[in-house]
């Protein structure tokens, strides 16, 4: 007998790993949520306030003002990195909440997290 389940992709079982941890994540204004979305070929930060539920500020690894040191897509997340922690330094911002967005904490997203450490975020 066939079995009646719907077969889950690889993008439906982040996207419940993302609510997952969302339970637990919230950004206020004072500590906004730093997430981050990986797709195959970019990547995104953006600082987010839940309470109001308002982007404070957003980075992409094509945003103007991008100092990448190194080659390959890790070096372009580690600036990411350090230029969301800029914007937010710009707003008055130095703690934030990481979101991971489902994504295992490792290469990119890691290298997001660890610029964004080097560009004065507490997390």
């Amino acid at each position: 007998m066939r079995s009646i389940r719907k077969i889950k992709t690889s993008a439906d079982q982040r996207y419940r790993r993302h609510l997952r941890v969302r339970k637990k994540v919230e950004g206020t204004p004072e500590r906004p949520r730093l997430v981050v979305f990986r797709s195959s070929k970019h990547i995104y930060a953006q600082l987010v306030d839940d309470e109001r539920g308002l982007t404070i500020a957003g980075v992409a690894d094509t945003s103007e003002g991008m100092q990448i040191e190194g080659k390959g897509k890790v070096a372009r997340s580690f600036a990411v990195g350090k230029l969301i922690a800029a914007k937010a330094k710009e707003k008055g911002i130095a703690k934030v909440v990481f979101d991971r967005g489902g994504y295992q904490y490792h290469g990119r997203v890691k290298a997001v997290a660890d610029g964004a450490r080097k560009g004065g975020l507490e997390f």
